[in-house]
């Protein structure tokens, strides 16, 4: 009896409250992987691992990723398919993406009042929804260009859960004896719902828009800028001949999805929530002390150096963002340790968890399993080359994290480089290819932008009826177009853009 209650408490612990065939499944990826690495093929059984990892990656639904890939990852050092020193090689060559997440992220979590003040002003300044709707994409893009795209999307959540609640509080408050509310009540919060949907899937894809174009907006995109050797210039140059072009057909595509009413869209805010929120923001500008005033008057200054830090690469990125968190909370008054500390708490499980991407990293490069696929891409034409990466990481991307997608791409190509296969400017379309591959047919599914995901799983996703199967369906008119224009850019605009920008001397070769 108790050896039952021990193996039923093992059972129970075992990744807590995941479903039973995850758990069974991820025990049969353990059993399986020692027996094919040592009596089948290391490489097969490095395949095995990486597609293992993806499938980890696909559930963060079912459980985050950091437990069962990192035990995956943990085995595949014990049995020899990486050792801790290559690890170690990957982690400490990627530490600007680490201390950007760390200290980066912290840094906004103190500037989201300001983030809050201005979206919440824009929601019920503008009436028309399209304008509406394009304000909200334009915001999350031009912050999501300087700030962590999960920090965004959280103050958009922010605003949207605030703004639920109130109008939620109100019709419960209209009649304090009914536990229920009228049918009419009910018809207004669900089409409040879908108003909020579309305005945080507006905004979701705002922040692929504007963190596809510079160094600090995603971090692969950093981890490609330190490979590549370019600052934030040079970067931003660099990919503008695809991300301009995709900027302008995703606000189009915008514009074009609120104007015909598809995949949910089009739906206006209720004149009956608008007055109530109007009159909760009038009440509560009234009661905001002086000294909350002058924080958001900090916080802008303090914003405007952000920018002009990152933009002249004063410091790596990671310090500009340890000094935004040493401004701000000097000169707000935040003193007290565990108040600082829970800053970090949003960006730690995702730092941990890119260290095991770099574990999985160092098996794929210890076991050369992309050796043959890249040995047949660059059998191609340099514009094949172009376009076939841009694909593969797309697909990859869009049901896999883009961090890790891109970050085995910018290896690969790296190393083929370094190899003398291909020419350094080649090399450096390969980086441009990469990181569009990664940042934009990722909108397809939540598994592809952390920023989908995060907003998948939080508290408001249920209570406004946005399901996985929803948030595909709306991204979709996304999807297609900044797939479609993307590629299109890449094989036909990146070239002759790139030869104008060293003709101009707007850009030049780095040395790598």
């Amino acid at each position: 009896m108790t050896d039952m209650s021990i193996r039923r408490a093992l059972q129970n612990n075992f990744l807590g409250q995941c479903p039973g065939w995850y758990k069974l499944t991820l025990l049969g990826f353990l059993i399986l992987n020692p027996l094919v690495f040592f009596l089948v093929s290391p490489f097969l059984a490095g395949w095995l691992l990486a597609a293992e990892f993806i499938f980890t990656l696909g559930m963060a639904l079912k459980c985050y990723p950091l437990q069962p890939g990192g035990l995956l990852a943990l085995q595949a050092v014990f049995i020899g398919m990486t050792s801790p020193e290559q690890i170690w090689h990957e982690v400490s060559r990627n530490i600007p993406v680490i201390t950007l997440l760390i200290f980066m992220v912290a840094g906004i979590y103190f500037m989201k009042p300001l983030l809050l003040f201005v979206l919440t002003r824009l929601l019920l300044r503008i009436r028309s929804k399209a304008l509406l709707s394009i304000a909200f994409c334009l915001a999350a893009a031009f912050l999501s260009a300087f700030l962590d795209a999960l920090t965004v999307i959280a103050v958009v959540i922010g605003v949207a859960t605030g703004f639920y609640d109130i109008y939620h509080r109100y019709i419960n408050g209209l009649d304090q004896q009914s536990q229920s509310i009228t049918d009419e009540q009910a018809q207004t919060l669900e089409q409040f719902s879908a108003f909020l949907r579309s305005l945080l899937m507006h905004a979701g894809v705002g922040t692929a828009l504007g963190g596809v174009m510079t160094m600090v907006g995603e971090p692969q995109n950093l981890i490609i800028a330190k490979t590549a050797g370019w600052d934030f210039a040079s970067f931003f140059l660099r990919m503008s001949a695809v991300t301009v072009p995709i900027f302008l057909c995703g606000i189009a595509t915008c514009i074009l999805v609120e104007h015909v009413k598809i995949c949910g869209y089009g739906v206006a805010l209720p004149d009956t929530v608008r007055q109530v929120l109007e009159d909760y923001e009038r009440k509560t500008s009234a009661e905001r002390a002086p000294q909350e005033r002058t924080m958001l008057w900090i916080q802008g200054v303090i914003g405007i150096w952000l920018i002009a830090a990152l933009a002249f690469h004063l410091a790596e990125v990671g310090l500009i963002g340890l000094s935004v968190i040493i401004l701000v909370t000097s000169f707000c008054g935040i003193t007290e340790e565990h108040s600082i500390g829970k800053a970090f708490q949003d960006a730690m499980p995702f730092t941990a968890l890119l260290t095991v991407f770099f574990a999985i990293v160092a098996v794929i490069i210890d076991q050369q399993l992309f050796t043959p696929l890249i040995q047949f891409v660059l059998q191609g034409s340099e514009q094949n080359q172009l376009t076939l990466f841009y694909l593969f990481n797309g697909l990859l991307s869009s049901i896999s994290d883009n961090v890790f997608v891109g970050s085995i791409y910018i290896n690969e190509a790296h190393q083929a480089f370094e190899q003398g296969h291909i020419s350094q400017e080649q090399f450096e379309l390969l980086a441009v290819a990469i990181n569009t591959g990664t940042n934009l047919p990722s909108v397809a599914t939540p598994n592809g932008q952390a920023a989908f995901l995060f907003l998948l799983t939080s508290a408001l996703a249920p209570l406004i009826r946005l399901s996985y199967g929803r948030m595909v369906i709306m991204a979709l008119p996304y999807t297609i177009v900044m797939t479609l224009v993307g590629w299109l850019c890449v094989a036909f605009a990146l070239v002759p853009a790139t030869e104008l920008f060293t003709e101009w001397q707007w850009i030049a070769l780095p040395k790598l």
